[in-house]
Formats: C-alpha cells, sequence, structure tokens
C-alpha cells in the first residue's frame, strides 16, 4: 500500500467534515460577480492547473532518466511559482510575494524530495513529514494575510493537494497509468477549489480592486 494512501483519505475526510463555520469565502451572490472576479478566478486556475502540469512533467522526465526534459520542465516549476507568488503582490505587497514564493519552492522541494526518495520508505516518510509542514506553513500564512480564508480549511486542501501528487508519483513509478489518469482528474478539480477560493476570498477583503 502507499505511504500516501493513509494521509490523503485523512484529509479528504477531514475537507468533507469541515464545518460550515471553518468553511471558505462563501462564493458572492450573481450580483456580486464581476468581470475582474472572474478573471481573477480563470487567472488562478491557469496558474494552479500549471503547476500541477509541469511538476508532474518532472516527475515523467525523472523516471525516464531523462535529465534534460526534466531540467526544462523544472524550470517552468520554477517559472510558475514566480507567477503564483506575484500574483498576490498588489494586495499584499512584494514582502508577502517574496515569501510565498518561498514557501512554493518549499512545496516543490518536498515533492522532488519524495520523487528523488524511489522506493526508500524511510526517506519518502521524511519527504511526507516535510511536505506537511510546508502545507501547514503555507496554510498560516494565507489565512494571516487574508480572514476570508480559514486556516483549518486551508490545511484540509493542501493536506490532499500534497498527497495527490505523492500518489501520483506512487503510481507514475509502478506504471498504474489508468489509476493515474484518474488522479489527474482529481488533482485538477482539486486545485481549481484552491484558485477559486482565493480568487473569491481576494473579491470579498478587496472589493474596491474588483469593481
Amino acid at each position: 500500500m502507499s505511504l500516501i494512501r493513509p494521509l490523503f483519505l485523512a484529509a479528504a475526510v477531514s475537507l468533507s467534515a469541515a464545518p460550515a463555520s471553518t468553511t471558505l469565502a462563501q462564493q458572492p451572490s450573481a450580483a456580486q460577480i464581476t468581470v475582474k472576479a472572474v478573471q481573477a478566478q480563470v487567472a488562478l486556475r491557469d496558474l494552479w492547473v500549471d503547476h500541477i502540469f509541469w511538476v508532474r512533467n518532472v516527475v515523467i522526465e525523472t523516471l525516464a532518466h531523462n535529465r534534460s526534459g526534466a531540467a526544462a520542465a523544472e524550470t517552468h516549476v520554477v517559472a510558475n511559482a514566480k507567477q503564483l507568488a506575484a500574483s498576490i503582490e498588489p494586495f499584499y505587497g512584494k514582502s508577502a510575494s517574496e515569501k510565498l514564493f518561498t514557501l512554493l519552492a518549499g512545496h516543490y522541494g518536498a515533492i522532488k524530495q519524495y520523487l528523488d526518495a524511489g522506493t526508500n520508505r524511510t526517506a519518502k516518510k521524511a519527504a511526507i513529514a516535510a511536505a506537511m509542514q510546508n502545507a501547514d506553513q503555507i496554510a498560516v500564512f494565507l489565512a494571516g494575510a487574508n480572514p476570508n480564508l480559514p486556516v483549518n480549511t486551508l490545511r484540509a486542501l493542501l493536506d490532499a493537494h500534497v498527497s495527490q501528487h505523492f500518489e501520483q508519483i506512487d503510481q507514475l513509478r509502478a506504471k498504474e497509468f489508468q489509476a493515474e489518469a484518474r488522479t489527474w482528474e482529481m488533482m485538477k478539480g482539486h486545485v481549481y477549489m484552491i484558485a477559486d477560493a482565493m480568487a473569491a476570498a481576494l473579491a470579498k477583503q478587496f472589493p474596491a480592486k474588483f469593481t
């Protein structure tokens, strides 16, 4: 059994069981939705999908022992992290953007650590611990910046996201391609949830910027 599946299931249960009082920023009513709010939502969705797309490419090329392909994909992972970090700069400033980039670098670093661990269970457990600690740091950072992003719900979202990365790595390594295809679809839907939550929270916190 994968080391990740128990963590993934726990995160999914935590998210689905979250009480109404801890849910992320409520979606705005039809009357409140603006063109700028929709544009922000679409932009964040694109950035988060790019994140999982390029990380997946790193995994595929690494497992294929294609160093140049993995390096090229990793360049895009870093560029995407910079774009994700830059997306909050208009709201929270450059220092906050730099902090988020550092945290996202830690997120990718833990994923790469898990990938490089191969089948070494001890090394994989260390990577899982690093990833979950980093997810907690991201949740605390984002919740501290925006009161419409409850920290416990963010933790559940990010823990599930991390677990999906690791599940995907295990499936690609084992050549379980049908299972990985299902995981990929689940990952896309999940990052849409993260992007939508962030976009809605920003629109609620800074309504003047979305009119």
